[in-house]
Order: C-alpha cells, then sequence, then structure tokens
C-alpha cells in the first residue's frame, strides 16, 4: 500500500510549517512518504482547532478516509493525533504509527548530521573543559576567610520603641470557624470579621463544586458504593477513570464531604492508576457537571433571553453526537437559546444543557451587548450664505 498524506482545514502558516517538518520526519523513515493534494492521499491532516476544521474532518469521516487531527487537546475525536506544537521527530513518530496500522513497519533514523556533529563535538567539549578548569584555592586563603567571619562583632540589638498611649480596643465579633482554624472561633474587629464573612467562599457540596480549581489539592481517591474508581490529581488537574462518561452521571448526585476524598500515598497511586488508564484532563469531569447541573434550563444567574457564543471550538464527546451540531450553529456567532435551537434542529434543553456545559469549562461567554449610540443630528450653521442675503 502507498503511502500517502495530505493536509487540509488550515491557515497558510501553520500548511507551511507542517510541510517542513514532514519533509525532516520523511527523510528520518528513509522518504517512504510521499505528500500530495488531499483529494488524492490515503490519510489527511485536519487541524481540528481551526475553525472549519472539525467540518472538515467530519466531511473525510462520512466519506471513510482515515484522518489525523492536528490539535493543542490532549485528545480527539479523530484515528490519530498530531499534538500541537510539533517538530520534524514527532511527524516521524507519528508517520511510522500511521504506516504500522496499514501493515507497513518503518524504522526511523536519526536527521543528517547529528552523528557526525556529535562526534566532532565530544572532543571539543573536553578541551574546553581543560581550558576553564579552576585553580584550587588556596587553604590559607579560606582560612583567612574563616577567621574574619568569626571576629566579626555582633549584630546591635534595635532599641525598643517609644512607648505610645494606648488606644481605646474597636468592638470585637466572632467568625464561625474555618479549616485552617482547626474549629476555634476567632474574635476580630465587626469590619474586618464582616468583610471575612461576606468574602467567604460557599462550601463544596456536590461533585461538581469539589471538581472547582481550588477546592482539592493533592492526590485523592473517590468511589461509589457501584461503579468505577475515580484516581483525582488535583494539583496536576488531571485524573485517571474510565473513557466513557455517561456512567459517571450518578457521581455528580447528591451532597459530599472531604471525607468522601481518600488521600492516596506516592506508592499506591502508582499502582492503582495504572490498571484505571492513561491521565485524562479535569475539565472532562467539569463539563460533565455542568452538563448535567440545569437540568434542561440554564444556570442560575445566567438570562434565559440573553446571547452565548463559543469562545473557541470544543471537545466534542462521542457519546453525545448532537453536541457537534450546536457547537456549528454557536460558532457562527452570539445567539439566544431559541435561536440556537432553530439553527440547529436540536431541542432547547438540550442547547441549554450543552451551554451550561461550556461555560463551566471556559468554552462559552455570554455576550453583553453594548447600547447603540445615539447621534444628535447636525445643527446647521446660522450664519450661513443664505442667512446673510436674507439679512440684504
Amino acid at each position: 500500500m502507498s503511502l500517502t498524506l495530505g493536509l487540509t482545514g488550515m491557515d497558510p502558516a501553520t500548511e507551511t510549517a507542517l510541510k517542513a517538518a514532514f519533509d525532516d520526519g520523511n527523510a528520518r523513515l528513509g522518504g517512504a512518504w510521499r505528500l500530495l493534494p488531499e483529494a488524492e492521499a490515503d490519510h489527511v491532516v485536519v487541524d481540528m482547532d481551526s475553525m472549519y476544521g472539525p467540518m472538515s474532518w467530519l466531511r473525510l469521516h462520512a466519506a471513510g478516509r482515515h484522518v489525523i487531527g492536528l490539535t493543542s487537546a490532549a485528545r480527539s475525536q479523530t484515528e490519530f493525533r498530531l499534538g500541537r506544537p510539533f517538530d520534524g521527530a514527532q511527524v516521524a513518530e507519528l508517520l511510522a504509527e500511521v504506516a504500522r496500522s496499514v501493515g507497513v513497519e518503518l524504522a526511523a533514523t536519526p536527521a543528517p548530521g547529528i552523528g557526525s556533529a556529535a562526534a566532532n563535538a565530544a572532543p571539543a567539549a573536553a578541551e574546553q573543559h581543560e581550558a576553564v578548569a579552576p585553580a584550587p584555592v588556596a587553604a590559607n586563603a579560606m582560612s583567612a576567610a574563616l577567621d574574619a567571619v568569626e571576629a566579626a562583632p555582633p549584630p546591635v540589638a534595635p532599641a525598643p520603641p517609644a512607648a505610645v498611649a494606648a488606644l481605646p480596643e474597636p468592638p470585637m465579633q466572632a467568625v464561625p470557624p474555618d479549616e485552617d482554624s482547626g474549629g476555634t472561633v476567632e474574635m476580630l474587629p465587626v469590619e474586618e470579621a464582616e468583610e471575612l464573612i461576606e468574602e467567604a467562599p460557599p462550601v463544596p457540596d456536590d461533585l461538581a463544586a469539589w471538581l472547582r480549581p481550588g477546592a482539592l489539592s493533592g492526590r485523592v481517591r473517590f468511589r461509589r458504593a457501584s461503579g468505577p474508581t475515580l484516581f483525582i490529581d488535583a494539583d496536576n488537574d488531571r485524573w485517571h477513570g474510565p473513557t466513557p462518561l455517561n456512567p459517571l452521571a450518578g457521581y455528580f448526585e447528591g451532597a459530599l464531604e472531604a471525607s468522601d476524598f481518600a488521600p492516596v500515598d506516592a506508592a499506591t497511586w502508582a499502582r492503582e492508576t495504572a490498571a484505571a488508564g492513561a491521565p485524562q484532563p479535569l475539565a472532562r469531569l467539569r463539563w460533565l457537571g455542568g452538563l448535567l447541573a440545569g437540568g434542561g434550563a440554564l444556570l442560575p444567574g445566567e438570562d434565559p433571553a440573553g446571547r452565548f457564543a463559543l469562545t473557541k471550538w470544543p471537545q466534542t464527546e462521542r457519546e453525545y453526537p448532537r453536541h457537534f451540531r450546536i457547537a456549528t450553529a454557536m460558532m457562527k456567532g452570539p445567539a439566544t437559546v431559541a435561536e440556537i435551537a432553530e439553527a440547529s434542529g436540536i431541542p432547547e434543553a438540550d442547547v441549554a444543557d450543552f451551554i451550561n456545559a461550556n461555560l463551566a469549562t471556559g468554552y462559552a461567554e455570554a455576550v453583553v451587548e453594548a447600547p447603540p449610540v445615539v447621534e444628535e443630528p447636525v445643527k446647521a450653521r446660522a450664519g450661513g450664505l443664505l442667512g446673510r442675503l436674507r439679512n440684504r
């Protein structure tokens, strides 16, 4: 089978950089691949981060073509993925993987000139090391420095501050205990206590709230009476668990306590996560929590008649095929829930849930339109030509 590659759905700068990386990577594989126009190639690279990339993927996928997704996301709907940023070595590894999938084994070779350069660099580095080797420090110089430090006079203690007349203490108010205080009630001035109570963040309750940045720390294990275990690495914003999200929907029901998240030591973490699958971005769980939170309506605080837009193309899940049509409609510009539903042909309840999910992950935003500026009509000058003619 011939190994041919095409490029589509990307801007000229990305295409130029990818062609250069392809030439480098293909040279490492002995030139086994050929770069052809999209219509003639067996495998096609699509820029999934661009506006039109996902639509190109949908067209190629429907035609039964093999698609390679170019994306900065950790995962992609395509058969193969090329991460951003990329270079010749990464492209060579990708091309070897794709060739292996069609029964062709390719062995990568070092880039031209690497072996000879390394051989020439070794003696030069040794000579440079000998040339710049520092001279040994004399023992008597070290002793003199230590004697000078020991002989230095001790620092003079600062004089105590002058006595100041005692000021009347402000009225105090009790502040409820938090985790850092160990359950102790603290007394603060009334103004400070009121500000602290007003600014105190709400205590997390359900799983969606516990997944917000800053709510958890370290590595913890979360499990229900039935279902898979979730291993959450809060500091690195990722988790280990099943790839499908549907089985986890019940995890977002009911209130949770901090004790429901059990800390995991390093040895246990390495052993148990090895069987739980590769790490996944924690944004996937936050996305699912947002999707389930509204129950078919926008979350409290969002205007039901407001306009919403996607800031960039979101990572759609295969379990929710309708979301691709909703995202395509939202990429056209700000629109209300009703307008998006009409443009995509998807019920308003599903549109509202999709908006909630992407608000939770930062991929969507509410668009507040500025009021139109009313311009005052320009007044005619009283001293014009006609006015002077009338006064004659």
